[in-house]
């Protein structure tokens, strides 16, 4: 059993927070149940979720990728369980490398379970991340909250997405558990749902209940499936216009800006902060 103290960091995305936890040859064993103690925000550090930053070539999941993108983000929820992407994670992710002198500002790939992701780092602090395209799968559900019910369309943007349109955003309720929705089949491992209301033009704002991790302050992928179910219900489709969309996506913890190209890339943009570094007591690794 490891005894030596493990080096960790702690960053934010628009107040989306993770536990950075770098491990370039992947060294380190990380069950669910240790995720799920550096992530309790009482007894742990505290983080909706956790990068593990490992060289894809040492990650079996990545090794594939590890000739186009030298690092593989390994993300957990704060339940410890695995996903496949998370957009402000990226960004923070691609903070952290460039604080740590691994890469220079400017682009580079990202190795993640939903694909290899294009990041552009600026000075200052902002991250663009190419999120890839949205599908938008046919079947929808109805997504209910204390006695309202709204429709919600369907968005992958390499995980699963349900956007509600909805009068207010409390409407919401408490976001600690799940909302409920059916057709469950439609989403047989749970879904993240947002509900959305309007700002302006091309001004939109969300609260997200994000699968794993409950209410978070901000959502990278989600920004994104909201700005494309938006400009598919304001009639706005860049495949169609030949025109880029532009969406500002307010959330609780900051904005994100959100573009669409005609060819079906979406890019996000937003900040990427390292508020706190140190060393996790090994025991906390432990089953």
């Amino acid at each position: 059993m490891n005894t030596s103290p493990i080096a960790f960091l702690k960053g934010h995305g628009t107040e989306n927070d993770f536990v950075i936890v770098p491990d370039p040859d992947n060294a380190l064993d990380l069950p669910a149940s240790a995720v799920a103690r550096l992530c309790d925000r009482r007894a742990g550090i505290g983080g909706d979720g956790l990068l593990h930053v490992v060289r894809s070539a040492a990650h079996p999941e990545a090794k594939a990728m590890a000739g186009e993108a030298e690092w593989f983000m390994d993300y957990r929820n704060g339940d410890g369980s695995i996903a496949e992407m998370c957009g402000n994670g990226v960004r923070v992710f691609a903070g952290y490398l460039e604080r740590a002198g691994l890469v220079e500002e400017g682009d580079l790939a990202v190795a993640t379970r939903g694909g290899i992701k294009k990041v552009h780092i600026a000075k200052g602090g902002e991250v663009t991340v190419s999120m890839g395209r949205a599908l938008l799968p046919e079947a929808g559900v109805t997504v209910s909250v204390d006695g309202r019910s709204w429709p919600a369309r369907n968005v992958n943007m390499g995980n699963p997405h349900a956007v509600a349109f909805v009068a207010d955003l409390e409407h919401a309720g408490e976001l600690r558990s799940a909302p409920p929705f059916s057709p469950a089949e439609v989403y047989p491992d749970g879904v993240n749902i947002e509900f959305v209301v309007d700002r302006g033009p091309s001004h939109v704002a969300m609260r997200v209940h994000e699968r794993g991790a409950g209410e978070t302050r901000s959502c990278g992928t989600g920004a994104c499936a909201v700005a494309v179910a938006a400009a598919r219900r304001d009639g706005v489709d860049p495949a169609v216009t030949g025109t880029p969309a532009t969406y500002t996506v307010d959330l609780p913890g900051g904005t994100l800006v959100i573009t669409e190209y005609p060819d079906g890339e979406i890019e996000m943009t937003g900040p990427a902060v390292i508020v706190a570094e140190g060393v996790i007591d090994p025991s906390l690794l432990t089953v």
